[in-house]
């Protein structure tokens, strides 16, 4: 089984931007305990600050992994084009990447603006507010559909 955890912008700031609301661990460690733990899993991980990159990263395997775990931050609210490569995905009845949104907030509790996501409609699920233990809980979700 393939998966990716796919970070959008600010991700890499994890564990030094906003440890009140993101916590204290770096993405690096959490991702790498992930990868311990769930050692028949093939994890990969993807981040970029670049709407562009994460659209050319979904192109590249929305056709042949298993899963996409989707953090697209701030694109989130924004994104058109990335609703856009996912609903390429999606539409074809040959893939079979579902992609999970996942958010380390509960963006319904923080600014109106992050009130309404571009992706939900185009994700098999979301999972947020459970600090970085959303992307287990998406990973558990992705296995446990196979």
């Amino acid at each position: 089984m393939q998966i990716l955890l796919l970070n959008g912008p600010n991700l890499n700031l994890l564990g030094v931007r906003e440890p009140e609301v993101y916590g204290k661990e770096t993405f690096t460690d959490y991702f790498r305990q992930l990868k311990d733990k769930y050692p028949s899993v093939d994890i990969s991980c993807f981040q970029s600050n670049v709407e562009g990159e994460l659209i050319d990263k979904i192109h590249e395997v929305g056709f042949s992994y298993d899963g996409i775990i989707l953090n697209a931050g701030a694109y989130t609210h924004t994104s058109i084009a990335l609703a856009d490569a996912m609903r390429g995905i999606v539409k074809v009845a040959a893939v079979k990447a579902p992609v999970v949104e996942v958010h380390i907030s509960n963006t319904a509790r923080r600014e109106a603006f992050r009130h309404v996501s571009y992706l939900t409609a185009v994700c098999r699920g979301v999972i947020m507010g459970f600090g970085l233990k959303s992307y287990e809980l998406a990973l558990l979700a992705l296995i446990n559909e196979k």
